[in-house]
């Protein structure tokens, strides 16, 4: 049975991944977020995908930071790009995390299927993440595909060292990387994905992790959900991602809303928290 929907108006949603630089919303960002503030998505993070790209975000984030718009960013590489980053260590991440909007290391991670970076210099990206991660006390933004065992084998060695904070991103992985995830005190993030008449793994990790670890994103402009899929995505879209949670979950979209915010502030506990 289908949980009754409150309008749009009455929730407040933090977008926990968007990807705002660049030419996908060079012509329009303004209208874009814009149509966010009218979904209800009140927050967001602008995640780094390599660190060319810092002053980039920044400039974006800096504009509407001044405006007085939750916004918050992320400085890291992607696994994609890792082999540009072979010389990255963590003392220039944590200097470049030192910006007071700056609340995350990353996206890293590890990325087995496309292989645009060599497995080694991946790893060797990602553990130069992880040391700033555990020196900054800032959350951990994981990207992995078909990287399962090799991401969980990794987080617990790491953790072993020293505990960091750790958010799996826009999940696609089984059941056992978020079981080992969530052991370590992980957060999960779910994407438009859950809304894919084919993603029934992803629906099934997503019934699995507890609402109270949960946080919800559009990865945008990638991964645009049911029935946007195919078009350009853009943070409006989220509540569709919430609204597929709840039904997942049997709880009201209003509840998901409130716990997946929750877990945001929780977790990025650098932001400045939402009343």
């Amino acid at each position: 049975m289908r949980i009754a929907r409150p309008a749009k108006s009455d929730i407040m949603l933090v977008d926990s991944h968007v990807n705002l630089h660049g030419d996908p919303y060079a012509e329009d960002l303004e209208d874009v977020l814009a149509r966010a503030g009218e979904a209800g998505v009140g927050a967001m993070l602008a995640i780094c995908d390599r660190l060319d790209s810092v002053d980039a975000i920044a400039a974006i984030v800096d504009a509407r930071r001044a405006r007085g718009e939750r916004m918050w960013r992320s400085v890291g590489a992607h696994p994609h790009h890792a082999k540009d980053h072979r010389d990255l260590t963590a003392e220039r991440l944590a200097r470049l995390a030192a910006a007071p909007e700056v609340i995350g290391i990353g996206e890293t991670g590890l990325d087995f299927h496309y292989r645009f970076s060599e497995e080694a210099d991946q790893l060797a990206c990602f553990r130069a993440h992880i040391d700033a991660a555990r020196e900054t006390g800032l959350p951990l933004i994981i990207h992995t595909r078909d990287a399962d065992e090799a991401m969980a084998d990794i987080l617990e060695e790491e953790t072993a060292k020293g505990a960091f904070p750790i958010l799996l991103h826009c999940y696609t992985g089984g059941p056992e990387l978020a079981a080992r995830g969530l052991a370590l005190g992980a957060y999960v993030s779910f994407s438009g994905i859950v809304t894919f008449r084919k993603a029934d793994n992803v629906r099934a990790a997503a019934a699995d992790v507890p609402l109270e670890r949960m946080l919800i994103e559009t990865d945008c402009p990638y991964l645009a959900p049911t029935p946007h899929r195919g078009k350009r995505n853009e943070p409006a879209f989220l509540p569709r991602v919430a609204e597929a949670i709840a039904d997942l979950k049997g709880v009201s979209l209003e509840e998901t809303a409130a716990a997946t915010t929750k877990n945001f502030f929780d977790l990025f506990s650098k932001a400045e928290r939402i009343d």
